[in-house]
């Protein structure tokens, strides 16, 4: 494999991580604030979620490690997403929470998207 294409690979998972965690953002983004929801419908939302989740634990098959992270961060912020849209007690408990965890994506996102700069000047 050329140098080319180990930093094309590189891209090309770190774009698709990238774009995973801005779906999660945004899903989160929909229970934090109302005007979340006036974009796309929910259920093309979350095709793309899912669809973008199972690519990057795909691309990840080979890191069990950072895959298990992976699927372990998308599963909490999935039930964190039915807490609050759930309403009741644990809702406050619930976007709290929620708000830390989209204050932690907001970094990796930015932390990737910075990568992603490097790979294209490679």
């Amino acid at each position: 494999m050329t140098v080319h294409s180990y930093v094309h690979s590189h891209l090309a998972i770190t774009e698709t991580l990238a774009r995973l965690y801005l779906l999660l953002a945004q899903s989160m983004d929909r229970c934090v604030s109302e005007g979340g929801w006036s974009n796309d419908p929910e259920d093309e939302l979350q095709a793309h979620l899912a669809s973008t989740r199972a690519a990057v634990l795909d691309m990840l098959a080979g890191n069990r490690v950072v895959q298990a992270k992976v699927e372990e961060e998308c599963n909490r912020v999935g039930s964190l997403v039915k807490a609050c849209l759930m309403g009741g007690a644990s809702r406050e408990v619930a976007l709290e929470e929620l708000k830390a965890e989209r204050a932690a994506l907001k970094h990796k996102t930015m932390a990737l998207t910075d990568l992603m700069a490097v790979f294209r000047t490679v």
